[in-house]
């Protein structure tokens, strides 16, 4: 069976082939209604047996180096539930996991740029800032594929985070690119 690589931008996969041995490859647009979207009618158009996503992440822990991590478990830190707590939904999970080891992501529909917006997300748990991959983990479960996604980190989530991102956007692909070859002989 075919795997479906997922990307939220075209920049993330610029070190991939148009062409990957085993691979489809989708490209949602970026935030969760677009990556919950495309994801849904990807996989409503076709079967596959796992979903790999690549992409970019702040890192909002300062111990996480700029190299690709696995992502454990994914929450959103721009939701607040009825009582007024923030990062729990008022009908979707709290935390969904991704049934390996890695690192937790937040994700949320706004690009991180802010030591303060950090400063809030940070005690919700996660060491990793993006803005689709709780809807890809949501979606891939609903489905019941087996979902792994490989972030690279593109900037600190700080003041001018996305002149960062621009400036490190090939690199990470690249990173992502080396990591999908050694442990998919693709």
């Amino acid at each position: 069976m075919v795997k479906l690589l997922v990307a939220a931008l075209e920049a993330e996969l610029v070190a991939f082939p148009h062409d990957l041995p085993g691979f489809d490859r989708l490209v949602t647009g970026p935030g969760k209604l677009q990556a919950a979207y495309a994801l849904t009618r990807a996989l409503d158009a076709a079967e596959y047996d796992e979903i790999v996503v690549v992409g970019t992440a702040g890192a909002i822990d300062a111990r996480l180096d700029a190299i690709v991590y696995d992502v454990d478990a994914a929450i959103q830190h721009d939701v607040t539930d009825i009582d007024g707590i923030v990062g729990q939904h008022v009908s979707l999970p709290t935390r969904v996991e991704l049934g390996r080891e890695g690192v937790t992501i937040a994700t949320g529909d706004h690009f991180v740029d802010d030591a303060e917006a950090v400063g809030v997300i940070r005690p919700l748990g996660a060491g990793l800032v993006d803005m689709e991959t709780y809807a890809y983990v949501w979606v891939a479960q609903q489905f019941d594929i087996p979902i792994r996604v490989l972030k690279s980190v593109s900037d600190r989530a700080q003041d001018d985070a996305i002149t960062d991102w621009r400036a490190t956007v090939t690199a990470c692909s690249e990173q992502l690119r080396e990591v999908v070859r050694a442990e998919y002989g693709v």
